[in-house]
């Protein structure tokens, strides 16, 4: 019989993006998603080591399942991504049941290590120090019929002191834009109607290559492909960002009016510390030409709270900045050391008590702000994508990437149907809409051809996600 799996998934877009592609890879060896309530034969956890509380949800699920892995010596384990990347002579040794532990760079060697393991009944270490696939280039199991994640770049060539993201996944490699969009067209010969492009700093992209414009290239030929509704993208940087990028962005119908653009603090003096390379000078100036060639555009950021040598007055700038800038959306998160990194070793370290009560602050800041960008919107009308249905109740994503909940007649759509709403009232996180139509698309279509298919086969639509009664 085929063994089933389920993976769970920690950290950013790019191991979302990664576990679709661990998922394919197991499909492809003969492993099939467990069915919801059935205990799998494999537990695939897929780490990061850049957030403190995504290693600590790891150990705390290891340590659980330690008494299930004794019951059940057939189960097997297996660790990937970032944390064991930097943590591959402690997995073991901290859980020495753990089967198979795989890095960033081989994601597509587990189904071989699982097999190892059990031939060899012993543990299974390889991690790569070098790029074995680009992930695109592996199997896919999407969690979404009609939405789906590309990569164009796996890497990084930053030096920011905080982040230990370069040190796991490597200098910057850029794919070539003919596979790039050679993957794209197949996804919507499928049916999908929405990709995002990932890279751990995008807008990057063409220093392989020696091409500065070779992203704001890319968004204006994603422009070009018939059936893509609707194109975006995460992270971009800074430093890279550039007025052909803007320029590509609102002259390209199917590339959205949303940037998510990080921040991480509103202090030149800290911006500097973390070796940032841009200044809040800069940094404003690429918003005000954002919102000036799209007025109806919408901003997200990144923000860190406690920075090493982090001042009541550079916090402060912080917060006098979010207010100004007035974006859609933070993700706000504390400074937590992470060893191997330069701020890790930096003087006047934030006490954990001070960190606390900025980033409370700070968080409450963030949710008057994101209350007054939607209200801006109550009266107007949106084009909603939904992304998922629940009797009469359907939520979803308008162009502009605020989370919209509306009601429909029961049956009325599916998930990847378009909808045509007003906003009707606003939240800090989400925003209510009368719906107003409801188109049906193609992205509806290849939903409900995977809800077939996963009724059929009795598996998810998209990829087994861990369940919290495996490790209770």
């Amino acid at each position: 019989m085929s063994r089933t799996y389920v993976i769970q998934t920690l950290g950013c877009q790019m191991n979302v993006h990664d576990s679709e592609r661990i998922a394919g890879s197991l499909d492809a060896a003969g492993y099939i998603p467990a069915i919801e309530g059935q205990d799998p034969d494999l537990i695939v956890f897929n780490t990061c080591a850049v957030r403190e509380n995504a290693d600590n949800k790891l150990y705390g699920h290891l340590s659980f399942l330690a008494p299930t892995k004794r019951a059940n010596p057939n189960l097997q384990i297996a660790i990937g991504g970032c944390l064991a990347q930097k943590d591959k002579g402690s997995i073991i040794k901290k859980a020495p049941y753990v089967d198979v532990v795989f890095g960033t760079h081989n994601v597509g060697s587990l189904p071989a290590l699982l097999e190892r393991a059990r031939i060899e009944a012993k543990s299974q270490v390889e991690i790569k120090e070098s790029l074995e696939h680009f992930p695109s280039t592996l199997p896919a199991r999407r969690h979404s019929a009609f939405s789906a994640w590309v990569s164009i770049s796996v890497g990084c060539n930053n030096t920011c002191t905080f982040c230990i993201v370069p040190q796991l996944r490597g200098r910057e490699k850029d794919r070539p834009g003919n596979e790039i969009l050679s993957e794209i067209r197949a996804l919507v010969s499928e049916g999908v109607t929405e990709v995002t492009l990932l890279g751990q700093n995008v807008n990057a992209y063409g220093v392989d290559f020696g091409d500065r414009e070779a992203f704001a290239k890319l968004l204006r030929s994603c422009g070009e492909i018939d059936g893509l509704e609707r194109v975006r993208f995460m992270s971009p940087h800074p430093r890279d960002f550039t007025d052909d990028v803007i320029a590509a962005m609102a002259e390209t119908e199917n590339v959205m009016p949303h940037l998510h653009m990080p921040l991480q603090s509103g202090s030149d003096k800290i911006l500097q510390a973390m070796r940032r390379s841009y200044r809040v000078e800069r940094y404003r100036g690429i918003i005000e030409k954002v919102r000036s060639t799209m007025p109806h555009s919408t901003i997200t950021t990144d923000v860190i709270v406690g920075f090493p040598g982090e001042s009541e007055s550079d916090f402060q700038q912080t917060m006098d900045l979010c207010g100004e800038l007035r974006f859609l959306a933070a993700y706000s998160f504390k400074y937590s050391k992470r060893p191997g990194t330069p701020a890790a070793d930096m003087p006047d370290q934030v006490s954990e008590e001070v960190v606390a009560e900025r980033y409370d602050r700070l968080h409450k800041k963030l949710n008057e702000v994101s209350l007054s960008v939607n209200e801006d919107v109550i009266g107007q009308e949106s084009e909603v994508l939904i992304t998922d249905v629940d009797g009469a109740r359907a939520q979803g994503k308008s162009r502009d990437f605020r989370l919209v909940h509306l009601d429909l007649s029961e049956g009325e759509a599916r998930p990847g149907d378009l909808a045509r709403v007003r906003i009707s009232s606003a939240k800090p996180h989400f925003i209510f809409g009368e719906k107003l139509e409801v188109k049906r698309t193609r992205g509806g279509d290849a939903f409900e051809v995977r809800k077939l298919e996963a009724e059929n086969n009795g598996v998810f639509l998209g990829v087994p996600q861990l369940k919290s009664s495996l490790v209770k």
